[in-house]
């Protein structure tokens, strides 16, 4: 079933409660300290390139677009080429790249059996938010014009990725544009507006609220922080595909995945919500150490397995 709220009640294993003592004792409070000076973004921005080995079955091919890059990242047998899974990495919008994502796209890859192109969309500090906007939408673009059908692609993306994948959602509706046939959003930064974040605000081991707040500050100097394609959380849904929203149950950005749903499926959008329990920020990147994160693609699986059923479901009915 497509339209569901998931609490996972996996056992809490022992890996997750040593990465999680690991992201408090030291990955917050450096991430507290840093992000407070402009030069700091640029030096993430330059050390948030690291790419981890892959395995042997994995392919990564660079992709160039018009004003930006990527790459094809194909992994497992028989995928089907005809359709493709466009994903945006996290990062914040100032750090990280394709490279830094793979273990997110090449398990993507796997569970959707299709290739997925990873975008290296333009960010912050240099570029402004519309300029990411402006490469997702080209990059859907570029898909269709490869030939591939929209009910055919998939978008999907993490954190400030997830940001993105649902502002792209909503440029293309409000562009007329034709719509995927579903999107996957993991721990979704959803809303840039200057509100203070109580919830989580000392239970997540990894984002720190006040440092969440700076950035929205940053990012949404000079436009306004309501419009939906900026914070997507007060968009109007109507017309979206199906949704899958994951988040854990201590994240600072939890209530923001929350609230997407609510707005997804007041306006009749079904939305497969999950809330794992004391899992980190955008946690399936880390399935190379966490068993929940390899347990997630699971679920992943599931909910794209769901969408032909759903829609052949509908056309019954109709």
């Amino acid at each position: 079933m497509l339209d569901q709220d998931v609490f996972p009640r996996y056992p809490f294993s022992w890996q997750a409660r040593a990465l999680n003592g690991v992201l408090w004792g030291a990955v917050k409070p450096l991430g507290h300290l840093l992000l407070r000076h402009p030069l700091a973004l640029s030096a993430c921005s330059v050390l948030g390139q690291v790419a981890l080995p892959l395995p042997r079955h994995v392919t990564v091919i660079p992709h160039e677009l018009a004003r930006c890059g990527g790459e094809w990242v194909r992994a497992g047998g028989g995928l089907d080429e005809r359709k493709v899974l466009l994903y945006f990495h996290g990062g914040g919008y100032f750090s990280c790249s394709p490279a830094t994502h793979r273990a997110i796209t090449w398990r993507l890859s796997v569970v959707a059996r299709r290739p997925v192109l990873a975008l290296d969309y333009r960010q912050g500090p240099v570029h402004p938010l519309s300029a990411s906007l402006e490469d997702a939408l080209d990059a859907y673009d570029c898909l269709l014009g490869r030939g591939h059908e929209p009910r055919d692609i998939l978008l999907a993306g993490d954190s400030a990725g997830g940001h993105l994948t649902l502002a792209t959602l909503l440029a293309l509706r409000d562009r007329d544009r034709p719509m995927p046939a579903a999107a996957i959003c993991l721990s979704p930064w959803a809303d840039l507006t200057d509100f203070p974040r109580r919830a989580n605000r000392w239970q997540d081991p990894m984002l720190s609220a006040s440092r969440v707040r700076w950035l929205a500050r940053r990012w949404t100097a000079g436009l306004d922080p309501h419009d939906p394609l900026v914070s997507p959380v007060l968009g109007d849904y109507t017309g979206l595909p199906p949704l899958m929203i994951m988040t854990g149950s201590t994240e600072v950005l939890r209530e923001e995945a929350r609230r997407v749903t609510v707005q997804a499926r007041r306006a009749g959008v079904p939305v497969r919500y999950e809330e794992w329990p004391n899992m980190p920020h955008a946690f399936p990147i880390l399935a190379d150490v966490l068993p929940e994160a390899r347990l997630a693609y699971r679920h992943m699986a599931e909910f794209l397995a769901d969408l032909p059923r759903a829609g052949a479901a509908g056309s019954a009915a109709a």
